[in-house]
């Protein structure tokens, strides 16, 4: 068993950001580092009005963590913000040992549970991108002098490499990846006549698990973060009979690296061809009003802010508070309230979903030329064929299709 590299975790309070806050964000980030393999020693909070350019929580507070290392033998120190590439090369000549910040410490988490070609591919552009930034020539001893944690794949050969290399890199990885885009692009038009639902979340808000009740799916389910990094699709079965499809995908979190958002766009592009989002919440979390301001964040910059919503509270099992649970079925009035691990409530989120599925669908009647094939075609992407009728040189299509992809055959067939 290899031994977990032991952590100090740094997190700086400034302006009007409550202490209480801060401390959460320090929760999570030891979270973070025990998932990424680390043991949490000492956690530290130093209060600035702003941070210090140089050493980012000030050269006093960098010599005392530089004690607190040798002391408690810690090989690692983990920032829960950003550092830039001067800051972390001036702290590591006070503390002498690995430096890494918490967009480091999720791609790391991320290169670990890459598990398909594509996950892989998304996780190592995002690093080179990242790397790329911080790349100087002091860096280059990294490689020799540390490994573990936040070194994991491309951190330690690219560092001892040039921009260009690393440039020409990253266009192939986006190649690939833009490959892939579109051959999920094509899948999903042959899936447009499904409705689409989308499983969406903060990380380890049990999305998985609620995949697998709602589907008898088999998805890895456990309790640590981002366990689910690849999107998964399965059959979710309506009482209507109609096809309806559901999908998992990676959980977001607050400061999650931009170039994972960017480098994730494939994995991500379920959420934007859905019909239907539910946002699973962690309702026994203290902090699930922030975690919902930030998938809502995450939704509006992947341009899904406007598609119709579901909020879902997840474990309610284990919210002790009868408090908390009344003021947010106050708060929250549209909101369904479940339990995904022991099945609490699930037959009234099945009864909503089925009835949001099956309102709102226009039913049509279109006669068109046979000869019109590719037309045709393209109404079986956008719309349910209920029935065809062939009436001499014409055929005759009963359609049952949503109000958005309404549009689009209007516009269609005006050039009829």
């Amino acid at each position: 068993m290899t031994e977990k590299e032991k952590a100090i975790l740094v997190a700086l309070k400034t302006g009007k950001q409550k202490r209480a806050q801060t401390e959460e964000y320090l929760t999570e980030l030891e979270m973070l580092a025990a998932t990424a393999g680390a043991e949490t020693v000492i956690s530290i909070i130093q209060e600035r009005a702003k941070p210090d350019a140089a050493y980012y929580i000030g050269k006093g507070k960098a010599e005392e963590i530089a004690q607190l290392t040798e002391l408690n033998e810690v090989s690692l120190v983990i920032f829960d913000d950003d550092l830039s590439p001067s800051q972390i090369r001036n702290l590591e000549k006070i503390i002498n040992k690995k430096i890494i910040d918490r967009s480091g410490l999720i791609l790391d988490i991320f290169a670990k549970h890459a598990r398909t070609s594509e996950a892989k591919t998304q996780v190592e552009l995002a690093q080179l991108q990242y790397t790329l930034s911080r790349l100087t020539r002091a860096w280059t001893h990294l490689s020799k002098q540390y490994g573990g944690i936040g070194t994991k794949g491309p951190g330690e050969t690219q560092i001892e490499t040039d921009r260009r290399i690393i440039r020409n890199r990253i266009a192939r990885l986006k190649n690939i990846l833009e490959k892939i885009e579109r051959q999920q692009l094509t899948k999903s038009a042959r899936r447009k006549s499904a409705f689409q639902i989308s499983l969406v979340g903060y990380t380890n808000a049990g999305k998985s698990t609620l995949l697998n009740l709602l589907t008898s799916a088999d998805v890895l389910a456990e309790n640590k973060l981002f366990a689910t990094l690849d999107s998964t699709t399965r059959l979710y079965g309506n009482s209507a009979g109609k096809e309806v499809l559901i999908s998992d995908t990676v959980g977001f979190i607050r400061k999650l690296p931009p170039t994972l958002v960017a480098s994730f766009r494939s994995t991500l592009n379920v959420v934007r061809q859905a019909d239907l989002i539910l946002h699973v919440v962690d309702l026994s979390n203290p902090a699930f009003e922030e975690h919902i301001k930030t998938v809502e964040k995450t939704l509006k910059e992947l341009e899904c802010d406007k598609k119709k919503t579901l909020l879902v509270f997840n474990k309610v099992d284990i919210v002790t508070d009868t408090n908390k649970l009344e003021i947010a079925q106050s708060t929250f009035p549209d909101a369904i309230f479940i339990s995904a691990q022991r099945g609490i409530n699930i037959q009234e989120l099945r009864t909503t979903v089925d009835n949001i599925i099956n309102s709102g669908k226009i039913e049509k009647e279109i006669s068109l030329p046979n000869n019109k094939t590719k037309l045709i075609s393209l109404i079986h992407d956008l719309a349910v064929v209920k029935e065809k009728k062939y009436l001499g040189n014409n055929i005759l299509l009963k359609l049952e299709i949503n109000p958005e992809n309404f549009g689009k055959l209007e516009k269609l067939l005006k050039n009829v």
